[in-house]
């Protein structure tokens, strides 16, 4: 895990794309996805290997295992789509049911899973405030208040000695507020087995952090966060 400070609180990014929230014992997971395969295979026809929802369970439980987290905030698009858990094979949900019984479990829906089912196992929630800061499965522009959010399943895109590389970071930006303290807000990259992902520098993520006086990517290197500048206000 790799530490670091936003908006006064501490947090620490694991090697699996989650963040992990000591004050609240919280771990914080975006954009599983989860059976997404077989949304695919039952809407689209495409065979893909029905193993996703395992494998990102097991990265989830990895996760709680490396943090000792005793919560869990999903930001939205836990599944493919709000049928999801009803495709959910026995081992998965299995394994998933275990995950929500060993914590306090916190399903924020996003645009692909608005219509969860409430019988599954946790709570359900739309948004949250969390000791101050906004939990939400996507950013809202013009929100001056410190924000976490996913959705946008942001990615580096770098080319280095010719070769072009693309990695999984998080979005931050940096807002001067008017009271003189400073706020941000964070966009998580995507945690799910089976997802894709967006260029950091993307205008549409830009957009989603305004107000801000600047937006950072920050990626993982050699135990330590690297910092890469994406956007600057003019002077």
């Amino acid at each position: 895990m790799v530490p670091f400070s936003f908006c006064g609180e501490e947090f620490a990014l694991c090697q699996t794309n989650a963040l992990y929230w000591p004050r609240e014992r919280a771990l914080l997971v975006a954009d599983l996805h989860l059976e997404k395969a077989s949304f695919y295979a039952t809407r689209a026809g495409q065979m893909l290997p029905p193993y996703d929802s395992r494998e990102t369970l097991e990265r989830v439980a990895l996760a709680i295992r490396e943090t000792g987290a005793r919560r869990v905030f999903t930001l939205g698009d836990n599944f493919h789509d709000s049928a999801g858990p009803d495709r959910l094979e026995p081992h998965a949900a299995g394994m998933l049911a275990a995950l929500t019984r060993a914590t306090d479990w916190v399903w924020i829906t996003g645009n692909h899973d608005a219509a969860m089912p409430p019988r599954i196992d946790g709570t359900l929630a739309t948004a949250l405030d969390v000791g101050g800061m906004i939990l939400r499965h996507q950013a809202q522009p013009g929100e001056t208040r410190p924000e976490l959010s996913g959705h946008f399943h942001p990615r580096l895109h770098l080319t280095v000695r010719e070769r072009r590389i693309r990695r999984s970071c998080v979005v931050v930006s940096r807002n001067s507020v008017a009271e003189g303290r400073v706020s941000g807000r964070m966009i998580l990259p995507a945690f799910g087995a089976l997802t894709g992902g967006m260029d950091a520098a993307d205008p549409a993520i830009l957009k989603a952090l305004q107000p801000a006086s600047g937006i950072d990517a920050l990626v993982q290197a050699s135990g330590k966060l690297a910092t890469f500048p994406l956007w600057r206000a003019a002077a």
